[in-house]
């Protein structure tokens, strides 16, 4: 454990970025000090907001980045680029929204792997993390292709991308109440996951029943079945941001306690799977 965490806001992973678009590609750094280690493993930390909100500085994220920093983690909280639409009602907008997300985090997997000696990340231990559209945004970056995001848009162009499964070879993901598009894609590759959800989530549903995602139980099921390594951390009676009542816009104490909670349960999953698991350092 660290006493201190250091932070630099507003830096940049893609600088060549449109001037309009400069904000959507900052991120904010979280390093645990004094350290002497030369390459501790990188998480790139997501923010919810159904891709229409939200940013780097929200409060779970802020909380998480630290938490983990403290621990000994590399934290990179970053911004992506937002809908101008209304991406929550209308699934073709929704899945394009997603897509470019996840372009821009394999944009800032490439930055800091390009960069992996200023900032001291083992390259070799990058996890994707984040909540709700930052869960999606992770669980689609490691196990879809653009391909297949695009024929969910019914692109007609969607057959002349090719390219491999997990090019930044993510070594983990952490999915906070997020889901994934298509329960098939989870055979395109073994990327652990380690999942929070509540079981009364209206926003994103735990299951798929009257949903357009496969949430964590969902994926739960079906990584056991592919011997995908997963865990499952499942709150009763709670709703969307582990909240007895979603409400965006207010968070008490009793729910930042649970967002601790989720963070030391993935904490130990990670453990186990980037360090003590025979191979994961590969």
């Amino acid at each position: 454990m660290f006493q201190t965490v250091k932070e630099e806001k507003n830096l940049s992973y893609f600088s060549d970025s449109p001037a309009r678009q400069n904000k959507s590609y900052r991120f904010d750094l979280y390093q645990p000090e004094p350290d002497s280690v030369a390459a501790r493993p990188l998480i790139i930390w997501m923010h919810g907001g159904g891709f229409k909100f939200g940013s780097k500085r929200s409060k779970s994220i802020r909380l998480w980045s630290k938490a983990f920093a403290s621990t000994g983690y590399v934290c990179a909280a970053i911004n992506y680029r937002l809908s101008k639409k209304n991406p929550l009602f209308n699934f073709r907008e929704l899945v394009k929204s997603c897509s470019d997300a996840v372009v821009d985090v394999q944009r800032a997997v490439g930055f800091f792997k390009k960069n992996y000696v200023l900032y001291r990340i083992d390259t070799s231990r990058i996890v994707l993390a984040g909540n709700s559209a930052g869960g999606i945004i992770a669980l689609q970056a490691a196990y879809s292709s653009g391909a297949e995001l695009l024929q969910l848009q019914r692109r007609p162009d969607s057959n002349l991308i090719t390219g491999p499964y997990n090019p930044g070879n993510i070594g983990a993901v952490v999915n906070f109440w997020g889901a994934i598009f298509d329960l098939e894609w989870l055979k395109n590759g073994r990327v652990p996951i380690v999942s929070v959800h509540g079981n009364k989530d209206k926003i994103v549903p735990i299951d798929h029943k009257g949903s357009s995602f496969y949430g964590s139980l969902a994926i739960h099921a079906r990584a056991d079945s592919l011997h995908i390594p997963n865990r499952l951390k499942v709150y009763e009676g709670y709703s969307h941001e582990l909240q007895k009542h979603f409400n965006p816009f207010f968070t008490g104490r009793a729910t930042r306690q649970r967002w601790q909670e989720a963070g030391r349960f993935a904490a130990d999953f990670l453990y186990e799977e980037l360090f003590l698991t025979p191979g994961s350092h590969l």
